[in-house]
């Protein structure tokens, strides 16, 4: 995993969700997991994909954005819903280009030449790639590139330097890899397949709502509807007569469109709470 960045923290949380207890002593470039055969490798970044295909390490957890741009020989196993963000093209705000095509001819400096080169290669535009290691979006004030090709995630720093953003070249996030070698020897893969079982349910449970309401029972069959859950909505009589408590899981992206169903359905004292994991 990454030893410091923007993935760092979000890997740790996942990680731990999935019940995994480690030391997190980044000054210590390997910790072992306490609960499960793993051992944990702190490595940058750009590092990781290259360990996962030369089997160095069996897993990895990276941006796809740094698998393209190596061209790495890895098997993605599953998209981990964070670290967001997208390789852009952008060119100053004042710039008369409005399309990527219309760079042909002209300097764009990225710290993605692979991933920049192939996208003008798709295009048939022709470019002169200038690579540098940090600082990309100044290049266009100082004259070093007409365009950048670049990451971002809000786009604050392309406003910061008055770049507009005019085409993406990719969309990225944190994937979890593996070395195909190791994907498939048995032992290894009964492993990996435990920690895929984990990982799926902390992803599902943040996509899901867990709910429960008092409605009277008339309004049962209507809610049931509404609310179908994984299977069925749970149904507890309460102690008044001709009442029930409901007790149901909802997609987070429903959640507020069924809540307003919900009450014009007859539902009351509706509480919410997160789902921690989630088994289906």
């Amino acid at each position: 995993m990454q030893r410091q960045g923007r993935l760092t923290e979000g890997t740790i949380s996942l990680l731990r969700g999935i019940g995994l207890r480690f030391e997190d002593y980044r000054q210590r470039l390997l910790t072992p997991c306490r609960n499960f055969p793993l051992d944990i490798l702190y490595g940058r970044d750009d590092d990781i994909p290259e360990y996962v295909a030369d089997g160095t390490v069996d897993l990895g957890i990276v941006g796809r954005n740094i698998i393209v741009e190596k061209g790495a020989r890895v098997e993605e196993l599953l998209p981990l819903s964070f670290g967001y963000c997208s390789l852009v093209v952008a060119v100053p705000n004042d710039s008369p280009v409005t399309a990527a095509e219309q760079l042909t001819g002209q300097r764009v400096a990225t710290s993605y030449p692979r991933s920049a080169r192939q996208y003008f290669e798709r295009l048939g535009a022709e470019v002169e790639l200038v690579e540098l290691s940090g600082s990309v979006e100044v290049a266009p004030a100082l004259g070093i590139a007409s365009a950048i090709v670049d990451l971002t995630a809000t786009g604050s720093t392309l406003v910061l330097n008055d770049l507009k953003e005019i085409a993406t070249v990719l969309e990225s996030e944190a994937v979890l890899i593996a070395n195909p070698k190791s994907f498939a020897a048995p032992g290894i893969h009964l492993e990996i397949d435990r920690l895929l079982v984990r990982i799926n349910s902390r992803l599902a449970a943040g996509r899901h709502k867990y709910i429960t309401m008092n409605a009277p029972e008339t309004a049962l069959s209507k809610i049931k509807e509404i609310v179908p859950g994984l299977k069925t909505p749970t149904v507890v009589p309460l102690a008044e007569d001709g009442w029930v408590a409901v007790h149901t899981v909802i997609a987070e992206n429903d959640f507020w469109e069924l809540i307003e169903r919900l009450r014009d359905a007859g539902a009351s004292g509706i509480v919410v709470m997160p789902v921690e994991n989630l088994l289906t």
